[in-house]
């Protein structure tokens, strides 16, 4: 029994002994946090709010692409932390000298613009020996109509030899002038009579 005793006595102490170490640390470590300020007791469980749009915890909002709408809901549903929020906001925008600071959740994509290029097709008749001609047709990349394809397509409609070229440029056995110019107009209606024309005989 004295044994038992003395055991409990020595476990006893060696628990106190441990209480009065963490007791110290926590003061140390509360006296030297910033301006000696007391740090704050925490409750547990700890309480987690989430959001409604982002599914995550509200200090990641800023994080997620819809910040925006996320800011919204807190507004709504989450007033203390969207007072909280605000006044953040606030304090950055003095600091930064009123400059504007980019929002969180990527950099905006910027949309490349197509250059606008002036619709022209043109259409004109070339001598090929003595008394051969070729039809040669030009521009139809402006109107965004696949050169190649084009050229297989007049080859079936007229029954002869159609080949590219040029870069934007078909050459067609025969004089098929009048009837290609109709024909083009009817595949592709986007290649009106104002875009079209027949620019005459051309030296090759």
């Amino acid at each position: 029994e004295k044994m038992a005793s003395a055991e409990e006595e020595d476990v006893r102490s060696a628990v106190a002994d441990a209480s009065a170490s963490a007791s110290a640390s926590a003061s140390a470590g509360a006296a030297s946090s910033g301006d000696g300020a007391t740090a704050k007791p925490v409750s547990y469980p700890l309480t987690v709010v989430y959001c409604g749009v982002c599914t995550m915890p509200l200090e990641y909002c800023e994080f997620s692409p819809d910040y925006e709408k996320c800011k919204e809901w807190q507004k709504t549903h989450a007033t203390a932390a969207y007072q909280q929020l605000v006044e953040q906001v606030g304090e950055l925008s003095v600091e930064d000298g009123g400059k504007k600071r980019q929002t969180r959740g990527g950099k905006a994509l910027r949309k490349n613009k197509k250059k606008e290029v002036d619709k022209r097709v043109t259409v004109a008749r070339a001598s090929r020996g003595k008394r051969k001609y070729v039809t040669v047709i030009c521009g139809l990349s402006t109107c965004e109509i696949d050169v190649k394809k084009a050229a297989k397509v007049f080859g079936q409609r007229f029954a002869c030899g159609s080949s590219v070229t040029g870069d934007d440029e078909i050459v067609i056995q025969g004089d098929v002038t009048y009837d290609l110019i109709d024909f083009v107009q009817e595949k592709w209606p986007e290649v009106t009579e104002d875009v079209i024309d027949d620019i005459g005989d051309q030296k090759r």
